[in-house]
């Protein structure tokens, strides 16, 4: 059977390297639908080299360029905001791979796993602003939930040598950013080509903002609580400076089960779309003598404000993860447009939690209020500096 892939966000960085492990698995594995934003040209010729049958472009300014370019071929084109909730739900697509940064996803991963699809998630945003309501949604129609993000695939990797009833802890590693080092006086002077500069990941602006603050590891911790069904005191984040390890699972008898991978973002993404399959692909096992130690270390709660915050949105619930997020997203903006500096990051986050009243039992439609509530908040905050 051809497993028939759908790729919300093809064009980034993900979704690139999905079409990439696709394009590697070969036979029983097809491109079937395609959505971007506003890079119609990539868009064409993603779906021109996959054979594409649906496309999506969200930016419906956008539609008439893509139609001219893709003239003469036997494709359907979507457009506006309504077409990634319709490319999900395509009957012909079983896997839908996510991997669109922000808010704007939600509503076609939920839809997504209404239909009962593979789902293949990158993106935070399903899962920190409506984990609630997506695995709710994956029990009631049997959706598959498959972590993408190499974190939260190690730990679900790890979990298949035992029951989640054997589960103690749960550890997330991190890489620690840029200034790991650093404290919290000399992160006041911190550079925004400073923070942009990752040791080990080559990842976009805005995530690679987030593991300089270290929020990237703050909403894993939402994430992991949601995908596994884990109370948030029994997750724990470790500093893992080579990147090797990237994440372990304890058990009740005292086993420690980790997954050891290159920092490649191939191997995550092929092991969604071929579980509980493991094929030949284009990932590198490490070479352990080569690396010679791996080191783990505690983070520093007081420096990196983020993680410690996570664990209170975690007990507040409701609405909490979706101002956590959006304001960090907001604030990640106006640092990348030099209108703040790095330290305001968190200042601003936790203002905005400081604000907001927490609303539980909620529906999408409020988590997306709350959303939109934070970044305008932000906005004002900045503006009163």
């Amino acid at each position: 059977m051809v497993r028939r892939i759908a790729i919300l966000g093809s064009t980034g960085s993900i979704g690139r390297n999905a079409l990439r492990v696709i394009e590697g698995l070969g036979e029983g594995y097809s491109v079937f639908a395609l959505s971007a934003n506003s890079k119609v040209e990539l868009l064409a010729e993603q779906a021109r080299a996959f054979g594409a049958k649906v496309v999506a472009i969200t930016d419906a300014s956008c539609r008439g360029r893509l139609v001219d370019l893709l003239g003469g071929l036997d494709v359907e084109i979507l457009s506006g905001s309504e077409s990634l909730a319709a490319l999900a739900q395509l009957d012909e697509v079983d896997t839908v791979v996510t991997a669109i940064v922000g808010a704007a996803g939600l509503s076609a991963v939920l839809a997504a796993a209404k239909k009962g699809k593979r789902l293949a998630i990158a993106n935070k945003e399903p899962l920190v602003v409506a984990g609630e309501l997506l695995m709710a949604e994956a029990a009631r129609s049997g959706s598959e939930i498959l972590p993408v993000d190499s974190e939260h695939s190690a730990i679900f990797q790890a979990m298949q040598t035992g029951k989640r009833t054997e589960v103690a802890k749960i550890i997330l590693t991190a890489s620690g950013g840029p200034f790991l080092k650093l404290s919290g006086q000399e992160m006041e002077d911190v550079t925004l080509e400073q923070a942009l500069a990752h040791p080990t990941w080559d990842m976009g602006p805005k995530v690679t903002i987030d593991s300089a603050t270290m929020m990237n590891k703050a909403l894993e911790i939402i994430e992991a609580r949601w995908l596994f069904d884990v109370p948030v005191e029994r997750i724990e984040v470790l500093i893992h400076p080579e990147s090797i390890v990237h994440s372990l699972v304890e058990f009740v008898d005292g086993s420690v089960i980790g997954q050891l991978g290159e920092p490649d973002m191939c191997l995550p993404i092929q092991y969604a779309l071929t579980y509980p399959d493991r094929l030949a692909g284009r990932a590198r096992a490490p070479q352990l003598a080569e690396i010679g130690r791996l080191n783990f270390s505690k983070p520093d709660g007081e420096v990196f404000r983020a993680l410690p915050l996570a664990y209170e949105v975690c007990r507040a619930g409701g609405t909490a993860a979706a101002v956590f997020n959006a304001a960090n997203e907001a604030a990640v903006e106006e640092f990348l447009a030099g209108k703040i500096r790095f330290v305001n990051i968190l200042e601003l986050v936790e203002d905005c939690l400081n604000r907001h009243d927490v609303k539980t039992g909620v529906s999408l439609e409020e988590l997306l209020e709350a959303d939109a509530w934070a970044r305008r908040q932000v906005s004002a905050l900045t503006c009163s500096t």
